[in-house]
This record gives structure tokens, sequence and C-alpha cells, in this order.
């Protein structure tokens, strides 16, 4: 019985060692990296990526990254396996939303994982909104790219036309990053702005003295707002004079009055020529009266002396 009971241990306690020894053969060596590192990880946790098909390799490396730099791996807040492999689970990037944490804590930006899965869940690269925020990016508007126009077109007051090219400079906003606008509303926004400025303009000479006054008018009215950015400034980079379209409209309206003019005055003309027409036939209408009544004279001298005979 005794035998029975010890060769039992033996095999149990053989099983035990080889199970072991199979997951020290599978994952000794990234748990000895994890736990070398500072980043303490179950071994039961290696089993259950790979129960789950996770690159178990991936979450680990992100978690020695954020222990490395400084980042809080524990905790209720802190970047624990868990979170990692629910993020890995939603489709997220998970090296990613590790160097983007790791970036905003190095610049000393409030930017904590929950705020930067969601914004890697949301489709935006949360490393180059980190690195715009920390690095300020310039837009050119128009964006030649996705309209296809190189400068936008303005008409002061005036009626002299400008060709603007404005680069703007912007910084993300991390808090809207999520529902925010994007480029596409800051260049809509900054061109209607500027757009709207030149046409406040007296002339086209103010214009082109006081080109930052563009840029004030333009900052002033809030074009950010809503936006996953923030406007640091906005440039003029270049203005062209273009065409005299007040000169122009009013050549054509000229043009148009003269075309006006000359068809009221062939309409007064064909009047009086109508006029003409109609005297000349009531001319001929009198003469025929007066040639009848001169016709009936001798009709009534020769019916007097038949008359005059008779009695």
């Amino acid at each position: 019985m005794h035998q029975f009971l010890l060769f039992g241990l033996l095999i149990g306690g053989g099983l035990i060692l080889l199970v072991l020894c199979m997951l020290f053969f599978f994952y000794g060596q990234l748990w000895f990296q994890a736990y070398m590192s500072g980043a303490r990880i179950r071994m039961l946790h290696l089993v259950s990526m790979s129960l789950l098909k996770i690159r178990s390799r991936v979450v680990v490396q992100a978690l020695i990254m954020a222990k490395q730099a400084g980042l809080p791996v524990s905790g209720a807040m802190g970047i624990t396996t868990r979170r990692l492999v629910a993020h890995y689970l939603a489709g997220g990037n998970v090296p990613n939303v590790i160097r983007a944490l790791i970036a905003a804590h190095r610049a000393s930006l409030e930017l904590n994982f929950d705020q930067a899965a969601a914004i890697d869940l949301a489709g935006r690269d949360v490393l180059d909104a980190v690195r715009t925020c920390v690095y300020p990016k310039v837009i050119v508007c128009p964006d030649p790219k996705k309209s296809g126009e190189t400068m936008l077109s303005a008409i002061a007051k005036n009626g002299v036309e400008l060709n603007v090219r404005a680069q703007v400079t912007v910084r993300t906003n991390l808090e809207r990053l999520i529902g925010g606008a994007t480029e596409e509303t800051i260049i809509a926004r900054v061109g209607e702005g500027i757009i709207t400025a030149i046409g406040s303009a007296a002339t086209h000479f103010e214009v082109m003295e006081n080109p930052d006054n563009i840029s004030k008018a333009v900052v002033a009215r809030g074009l950010d707002s809503q936006t996953a950015f923030r406007i640091v400034s906005i440039d003029i980079a270049d203005i062209d004079v273009g065409q005299n379209v007040g000169a122009r409209l009013q050549a054509d309206q000229a043009e148009a009055d003269t075309r006006v003019a000359r068809a009221r005055a062939e309409e007064r003309r064909a009047q009086a020529l109508a006029q003409e027409q109609e005297m000349k036939a009531r001319v001929a209408e009198n003469r025929a009266q007066v040639i009848a009544a001169e016709a009936a004279v001798p009709l009534s001298l020769a019916e007097a002396f038949r008359r005059g005979m008779s009695t």
C-alpha cells in the first residue's frame, strides 16, 4: 500500500516537474526578462495570454517599457497586465499607446492610460497627437493636396483681388482629440476668416501694408473651438495682387448700360418712324378728301344751273 502511494507521489511529482519545465521552456525567457526589468508578471498571465491567442511578447515588452520609463504599473490607475490585455483584445495598438504615454510623461503632459487607449481605439494616432502637442504642426491653407488650390482668392472693398497663402501652426488638444474636428475644419475656418478679413479692408493697399492685421483678426475669432487642435499662430506666407475685379465689373456694367441705352434709342427711333408714316398716311387721306370735295363742286354748280333754268 505504501509502495503504491509512493509510486503515485513520484508520478504526480514528475508530472508537476514536467509541466514546470514546459512552462519554463516556453515562457521562462520572457518571464525572466520581465522580472529582471522590474515588471513583475505572473506565469499564469503568460499562459492565459497564450490560450487567448495574444502575442504575450508584445504585452510584456509594453509593460517593461512602461516600468523602465517610470510609469505606474500597479494600482487602480496603473498600467497593469490586465489593462494591456484588455486593450489588445479590443483591437488597440498597445506599443503605440505605451510610447505615447512615455512621450507625454517626459513632456509633463497630462495623459493617462484610459485617455490614450480611448484615443487609440477611436482611430487616432495617439503617438502622433502627443508629438504634435510637444512639437507644433504647420498646416498650409489652402492645402493643395486636398483642394488642388495653392492660393486663397479674396476681394477688398475697392474691388482688387488678393491671392493669399497662410501657414497655421497648431498644437494638439488632447482633451478634445476624441470628437474634435480635424485639420480640414481648421483649414476651412481659417480660409473663411482670411476672406472675411480681406473683404472688410477698404483697399488692397491696407492689406498689403499690414498683413499681420489679417492674422490678428482671424486668431481673435476663436477658430479652434470644438476642434482637436489649438491654434498657436496664423502667418501670411505669401500675398499677391490679382485682377481688378471691381473695375472689370464696372466696365461690364457700363457696357450693359450702353447696350440698354442703344436699345431704348432704337426703340424711340422706330416709334418716330412709325409716327412719321402715320402722319404721311393722314396727309394722303386729307388730300383724298380735298380732291373729293373739289370734284363735288362742278356737280353742285350743274345742279344749281338746272334748278335755275327750270324756274
